[in-house]
């Protein structure tokens, strides 16, 4: 190979012969142990002729080439890529502060110097700190891929002046130092670990790609003031006082990064009444068009536009416009479309939709008049039973009565044309609340996997003290979740229990570290202590252990009932060491009664009886931990990190290229070398069985499944097809239905919108 005496020009913008032995150094490191022809690499430095090129490029140069030699057959290529951009980020880290990896004490304190990372980390010890240093394995910046290499330098790691400050393994060891600084300092008995301990614990999980945290406890654990919390869901009441106080709640959110679920059911409707006066209410739509707006203005930290899903009881007057929010056609004054529009169904409509029955759509604020209650905040047979009477009720002046079924291919023809909107069935959710002695739950949030009991901050007073205004209201609740997410793919069977009661305790301890933005939140943080423990690697899990997704529902089952009884177990013994959650006295948990069903029931019809029964005896002896257990996130980009497939959905695709305007990028799954077939493509999968085995999981969940649909529209998909799989989701437990995504005829693309990545853990 012909390396003449070529000039370069290095970090320090001193020019120097190119030292192609350092290059090869460091192409040894990215090729071992991979199944790749380095010299195919090497090869690339001879078509580099640029004079006085910076080192810089020709590492880039050679990260963009090992990214175009990677296909299907040599997928490994990826791997090359993503260690090499590793090695460029810890020279770039290295030139920016002086010192890489040989020196973790320094760098905390540094950083805690630069305000760049959380004062309370101070509290450790250079023993301690020392100590921490000892336990940091480089080599596992190795394990990435391009694709997660590239997300976790260009996204996740903090930049100072410009440039990258930190590294990845400082970064999961800072994030495990402060999950445990609330932990024993000491080790204080034989059964308690020191603080020192459970760090190493926390850093093997997250070093190892065993956990992976949601996006805003990976962004904002380490830096000061950072909020922990992915989801948040409010309700608005129908006043003015509470709509602005609750755009003003949402814009504090988004500033912080969180998903934001908003119910606007209890606002009047178009031609309802105001202060006497019919046809004075404009209805839903103008107050959703601010919230757009909102959402729009208050990024998230710069990042992106703030992200929040509408919801809307199917029985509101004003549910036909609100299904037009996103539509193309109609007229734009009525449009929002940055929001992401949920509906809310009951057991009643869906019965009367599955009958081909009438359905009756009324104004909350005459119901409200007449009968001194929210129809919002009714579920099951007591919504039934006034829901009927309200349609006979000669007194109610504004209803509109139309075909459930017809309105229900209206909700069908608005999810093809635009994804949206998600529907939350809100029976089924309430049916498993395990919480329903303290409220109801009205909707899902942004990712329709989180959701627990909240209610709206009411009765708006405004008092002076001298020139001081007090305002003082009734303080509602709003949901509030941290997630996390078991990386199945990473996971053996014997592994599963150590590390979800790690990823409980883990997230428990973010509710005490974290100050969400707004009171309420706070509220409902203490009230119920709402941890959501979710899944990633699904796919990659059956495929490691030659199982076919659609031929392994029972397996499936078996492994979500394990995984909810060691949360249950895991929140128990917290429980016993710290104490319950505040509303857990009267709780389906304190009754007895887990996930619908008595002890007496498992014993007779689970494989795991034992395990139930040490579960049910924890409860009973040491009271829960959280009110709120699991909750499974779509996790679309974290999966990346964790070289994992997204949450519990098959594969999009084994194999594939993403072109964005930042590039081009390989997508592969984890085993598609020795496996490839056991990874059935998610178009190919029967919706029917999918949306059962999506119920199966589900019934083990204590909040929610984001449960995405796609439908190939190049086979011979029918609106009838569409509906049966929407019926039989809720026929079958499901409590929420997230994107429906279509291939479009023709073509391989999948119709897409931007989503969320709060909950992506």
């Amino acid at each position: 190979m012909n390396f003449e005496r070529r000039k370069v020009i290095n970090r320090d913008g001193i020019i120097e012969e190119l030292n192609i032995e350092k290059i090869r150094e460091k192409l040894e490191r990215a090729c071992e142990g991979l199944e790749v022809n380095m010299v195919e690499l090497e090869s690339k430095i001879d078509s580099i002729y640029e004079e006085n090129i910076t080192t810089q490029k020709i590492q880039a140069s050679l990260i963009n080439s090992a990214v175009a030699m990677t296909t299907f057959e040599e997928s490994d290529w990826s791997y090359v890529a993503g260690r090499l951009l590793m090695m460029e980020a810890e020279r770039e880290v290295y030139h920016a502060r002086g010192f890489s990896y040989n020196d973790f004490p320094k760098m905390i304190k540094k950083m805690i110097e630069l305000g760049l990372y959380d004062n309370r980390l101070a509290t450790y010890t250079d023993e301690e700190l020392q100590e921490l240093a000892s336990f940091i394995v480089v080599d596992r910046d190795m394990v990435y891929d391009y694709a997660g290499a590239n997300m976790l330098v260009n996204r996740y790691l903090i930049r100072y002046d410009g440039k990258s400050y930190e590294l990845p393994q400082e970064v999961f060891m800072a994030i495990s130092m402060m999950l445990s600084l609330n932990e024993e300092k000491v080790k204080t008995s034989n059964n308690k670990k020191s603080r020192i301990e459970i760090a190493k614990e926390f850093y093997d999980a997250l070093s190892l790609r065993k956990l992976s945290l949601a996006t805003p406890i990976l962004a904002n654990l380490r830096i000061p003031n950072g909020n922990l919390s992915s989801c948040f869901i409010t309700a608005i009441d129908d006043n003015i006082e509470s709509i602005f106080y609750n755009i003003d709640s949402i814009a504090k959110i988004s500033k912080n990064g969180g998903g934001v679920g908003v119910n606007v059911s209890r606002i009047r409707a178009k031609g309802s009444m105001v202060n006497g006066y019919y046809n004075a209410s404009g209805g839903v739509v103008p107050w959703i068009r601010i919230i757009n707006d909102t959402a729009v203005a208050v990024n998230q930290q710069g990042r992106r536009a703030g992200a929040v899903t509408v919801a809307l009881d199917t029985w509101h007057l004003d549910i036909e416009t609100f299904l037009e929010l996103q539509t193309e056609n109609g007229d734009q004054r009525g449009k929002a479309y940055d929001i992401y529009p949920q509906v809310v169904c009951s057991n009643l409509f869906m019965k009367r939709v599955k009958n081909n029955e009438t359905w009756t759509l009324v104004d909350p604020y005459e119901v409200r008049k007449i009968y001194g209650v929210e129809l919002c905040e009714l579920y099951g047979y007591e919504f039934e039973e006034l829901y009927e009477k309200i349609e006979k009720d000669n007194n109610i002046k504004i209803k509109k009565v139309l075909n459930a079924k017809d309105l229900f291919k209206s909700i069908m023809k608005t999810q093809l044309e635009t994804g949206m909107p998600y529907i939350f069935y809100k029976d089924r959710a309430n049916e498993m609340n395990h919480n329903s002695h303290m409220g109801m739950i009205g909707n899902g949030n942004l990712c329709m996997e989180s959701f627990s009991n909240f209610k709206p901050t009411v009765d708006f007073i405004e008092d002076e003290n001298g020139n001081t205004s007090i305002r003082k209201s009734e303080m509602g609740e709003i949901h509030t979740c941290n997630l996390i997410s078991m990386n199945l793919a990473e996971l053996t069977q014997e592994e599963i229990e150590k590390y979800v009661a790690l990823a409980v305790r883990a997230l428990d301890n973010t509710i005490d570290l974290t100050v969400t933005p707004l009171k309420e939140s706070n509220k409902h943080n203490l009230l119920y202590r709402t941890v959501g423990v979710g899944a990633m690697g699904l796919a990659d899990y059956l495929a490691r252990e030659y199982m076919i997704y659609e031929e392994s529902v029972n397996e499936i089952d078996e492994l979500f009932e394990r995984i909810a009884i060691y949360a249950i177990k895991a929140s128990a013994l917290l429980s016993k060491e710290r104490g319950s959650y505040k509303a857990f006295k009267g709780s389906k948990w304190d009754q007895g009664l887990f996930f619908g069903k008595t002890n007496e029931w498992y014993q007779k019809n689970s494989k795991f009886k034992d395990e139930w029964n040490e579960a049910f005896y924890l409860v009973q002896a040491h009271g829960l931990r959280n009110g709120e257990l699991t909750a499974i996130a779509p996790n679309t980009s974290t999966s990346l990190l964790m070289g994992s497939t997204a949450s519990v959905i098959p594969t999009f695709s084994r194999f594939f290229i993403e072109k964005n305007q930042r590039g081009a990028t390989p997508r592969t799954v984890k085993h598609l070398k020795d496996r490839a077939w056991f990874y059935p493509e998610f178009k190919n999968v029967n919706p029917i069985t999918y949306v059962k085995i999506m119920a199966k999981i589900g019934s083990w969940v204590s909040q929610g499944v984001s449960m995405e649909l796609l439908f190939d529209l190049n086979k011979d998909i029918k609106a009838k097809d569409i509906y049966d799989t929407l019926i039989t989701a809720w026929e079958e437990g499901c409590k929420s239905v997230y994107y429906i995504r279509t291939i479009q005829k023709n073509t391989n693309n999948i119709a897409d919108k931007e989503e969320c990545e709060s909950c992506s853990g």
